[in-house]
This record gives C-alpha cells, sequence and structure tokens, in this order.
C-alpha cells in the first residue's frame, strides 16, 4: 500500500535554485508544486519532474500579492490537498551602491522575498498546524552577511533569518520547523547578471569569486537542494531555527 506524497509548495521554482529543489523533492517522493509568476513559467521544471517519473503541478501566483497568494493556495489545496513543505526561494536582485537604489527598487526587492515569504507561510499554516506537521524553508544567501551594493538584497535576506527564527519558536508546539539555506556562489542566471554589471564575462567573474573559495568552485542548485531536501525530511523534526550556509566556506 503506497502512502500519500506530502505536497511540496517551491516559489520561484521556475528555473535555477527553485528548480532544483523542486526536482530534488519531487526524487523523494513529494508531489510538488512549481509556483512561479505565471503557470506557463513552471511548465518546463513539470516536465523534468514528469520525466523522471516524479509528480508536480504548475501554479502562478505573485507571492508579493496577498490576494494572488490566498487564490493560489486555496487552488492547490482543493486541487491535490495542502501543502505540508513550504520552500520560499522566490527572489531577484537590483543591485546597485545605495545612492542609485531607488525607493522602487528597494520596495520591490523586500516585497518579493520578505512579504512573500510572509504571505505563503501564512497561507499555508492553517493546512500545517491542522495535520501537527510542517516544513519552513527559506532560501537566503551569503549576502545577508552583507555585500558591496547590495544594501536592498542583503537587508531582505537578513530579514528573512529573524522571520525564521521568530517562527521556529511559535510554530514549534504545533510539530512544525523553521530553517534557513544560504547559498554562496551558485551559478545560475542571477549569477550572469552580476557579472555583466561588473563588465565581465561570466567566465572571469566565476574565477574572480572561486579564488575566495576553499572547496575551489562555485555551487550548483543540487548543492542547495541537498539541504533543503534535509530540512523537509521526517530526519530534520529536532532541528529548526537554523541557517545552514551552503557556500564552501566557513561562515560565521
Amino acid at each position: 500500500m503506497h502512502s500519500t506524497p506530502k505536497i511540496a509548495l517551491v516559489t520561484g521554482a521556475a528555473q535555477g535554485i527553485g528548480a532544483g529543489i523542486a526536482q530534488r523533492l519531487a526524487a523523494d517522493g513529494c508531489l510538488v508544486i512549481v509556483l512561479d509568476q505565471t503557470a506557463q513559467a513552471g511548465h518546463r521544471t513539470v516536465a523534468a519532474i514528469e520525466q523522471a517519473g516524479g509528480q508536480a503541478l504548475a501554479v502562478g501566483a505573485d507571492v508579493a500579492n496577498e490576494q494572488a497568494v490566498a487564490e493560489a493556495v486555496e487552488h492547490i489545496t482543493s486541487e491535490v490537498g495542502a501543502p505540508a513543505i513550504v520552500v520560499n526561494n522566490a527572489g531577484f536582485a537590483r543591485d546597485g551602491p545605495l545612492a542609485a537604489i531607488s525607493v522602487q527598487d528597494w520596495d520591490e526587492v523586500i516585497a518579493v522575498h520578505l512579504r512573500g515569504s510572509f504571505l505563503l507561510t501564512k497561507a499555508c499554516l492553517p493546512g500545517m498546524k491542522a495535520a501537527g506537521w510542517g516544513r519552513i524553508v527559506n532560501i537566503s544567501s551569503i549576502s545577508a552577511q552583507g555585500h558591496r551594493d547590495r544594501a536592498n538584497y542583503c537587508a531582505a535576506k537578513a530579514g528573512m533569518h529573524g522571520f525564521i527564527k521568530s517562527l521556529a519558536v511559535e510554530l514549534g508546539p504545533y510539530g512544525i520547523t523553521a530553517n534557513v539555506v544560504a547559498p554562496g556562489l551558485v551559478v545560475t542566471a542571477m549569477t550572469e547578471a552580476t557579472a555583466r554589471r561588473k563588465g565581465l564575462t561570466l567566465e572571469a567573474h566565476l574565477h574572480q569569486a572561486i579564488q575566495q573559495i576553499p572547496v575551489n568552485r562555485a555551487g550548483t542548485p543540487a548543492d542547495v537542494a541537498h539541504a533543503v531536501a534535509f530540512f523537509a525530511s521526517e530526519a530534520a523534526g529536532f532541528i529548526t531555527g537554523q541557517v545552514l550556509f551552503v557556500a564552501g566556506m566557513p561562515v560565521d
């Protein structure tokens, strides 16, 4: 007799780290909700999961929009059931020195990372509480420690840490854990954008960055996905409120 798969919702899962996380959780037996700005954007990730024998559903929603999030979670719950695992991964960077960061740049970066995490987690909380089990994993960044020309992004990622530590204390009695995975350099479309901003090719940017990484390589979405899969597992039930840096280097 087969057990019912846990439903895992991964935001920003159309590409990059989010797609890697979605594929790993599906390989672990979860039914994965690939949530991105549009359902169409998530079809490639869903196809990759299904081709590997997994189960997935693409859903579109702006994570910073309260009504869109509420409607998406209601749709998911009615179609397949309440998410038991929520991975808040959606995000983007709009880098520059503080003097060049507009109020819109600040607000939009904060909205997607922090407001989005708040809205998705809050919308999925009733189902987790009812089940007496849940896993919340936020994808932060080594940039939460501070990084030149990224004040908005750094503030958003650091805010995730406080948010998760608060949830860990509040939700532990309900069987719900909350943790953070904070990647270092991982090669994605965002990495290419950073290289362009510096006036470098991707290869030149990576060469410079890797000189500072003791393990002598950049990370991959799979590196991050391994950590998320652990925090999402039964085995991690006694671990909550933690920030795990997946960066190839020691981080204080």
